[in-house]
């Protein structure tokens, strides 16, 4: 089992120097200086700064939620081990990866910027890619009943309006989940 401040520290680590912060900080200082248009309306910069914020919030509870209940980190070659079925999961798969583009779309509203737009789309498709081609497989190896359950109910990029309730239900038939009674 992972030490918890060592699934910490390599966390924080890749956040900010691998994927989230290559995509969220080092692409759009290049594409952008982080120079927001002079003149832009207030409701324009309001509604990036709340799609940023937003972002933000969602892929760091969801990095918290890795780290606490899944005993491991984000880092594909760390992976935790146990499923998280908690928090933002109950709603979304994919909550880290729906906050980082929700972000990166903030971004590219605040700073008017047609580069970032593209950016959004090609990290979106990494994302895809990703996700069905190595993700959902290894989660499928890893957790073969309990994932094919939660892929039933959940879905991956577009949020339930309700929370899946299901994880808790059934935690006591799964081993290796990492479901709290939360609502």
């Amino acid at each position: 089992m992972a030490s918890i401040w060592r699934s910490v520290v390599v966390s924080m680590l890749f956040t900010l120097f691998g994927g989230p912060g290559i995509v969220l900080v080092f692409i759009p200082w290049l594409v952008t200086r982080f120079s927001i248009p002079p003149g832009e309306p207030v409701a324009l910069r309001a509604a990036g700064v709340i799609l940023i914020s937003t972002g933000l919030a969602l892929l760091l509870e969801s990095i918290w939620r890795f780290i606490s209940m899944g005993r491991g980190t984000l880092v594909p070659t760390m992976p935790t081990e146990r499923l998280v079925l908690s928090g933002l999961y109950r709603y979304v798969r994919n909550p880290m990866y729906v906050g980082v583009l929700t972000a990166i779309a903030g971004e590219a509203l605040l700073m008017q910027s047609g580069g970032l737009a593209t950016e959004f789309f090609a990290v979106g498709l990494a994302f895809e890619l990703f996700v069905r081609l190595y993700e959902e497989p290894r989660l499928m190896r890893t957790f073969p009943e309990e994932y094919g359950v939660y892929q039933h109910h959940v879905r991956r990029w577009l949020p339930r309006l309700t929370p899946w309730d299901g994880g808790a239900q059934q935690a006591r038939t799964f081993r290796g989940l990492a479901v709290s009674k939360e609502k």
